[in-house]
């Protein structure tokens, strides 16, 4: 029992986890680094691609969630007028903290500078991007 004028004072402390997965903004469950030109056999390429010199453009993408997570890795090719010359993709899903490093096929057709943009999206019919786009010059002679 406890007398007249004295207290009981009690401290609760509670340490609460933040989970991951939900503590990602939308641009971070998934990230996208080293993009580069390979060729057919996986050795990259440094120097200007020639024309009808099929390249394949390749990235290193991580899941960075505890969940797994559907994707599409989306490969965009503009020329110097910014008009799109070529659109490819794949879909699959990434486990857990996954890392992954697709590519996608292209042959230039005519010489000049292009861009190639990379996404990782959710889906084709949910864009929902899950990274940040990445750029890579090409260089065509």
């Amino acid at each position: 029992m406890l007398g007249k004028g004295i207290g009981l004072m009690a401290i609760l402390v509670i340490t609460i986890g933040i989970t991951p997965a939900f503590a990602l903004t939308e641009l971070e469950r998934a990230s996208i680094e080293n993009p580069r030109l390979e060729n057919a056999f996986g050795s990259p390429i440094f120097d200007s691609v020639n024309v009808n010199q099929q390249i394949q453009i390749s990235a290193d993408i991580t899941n960075n969630q505890i969940k797994s997570q559907n994707f599409v890795y989306l490969v965009q090719i503009k020329n110097d007028l910014e008009i799109v010359v070529s659109l490819g993709w794949i879909s699959g899903q990434l486990t857990p903290n996954q890392e992954l490093s697709p590519s996608l096929s292209w042959t230039p057709y005519e010489s000049g500078k292009y861009t190639a943009e990379v996404f990782v999206w959710q889906g084709l019919k949910n864009h929902s991007a899950l990274s940040e786009i990445s750029q890579l010059g090409i260089s065509v002679s």
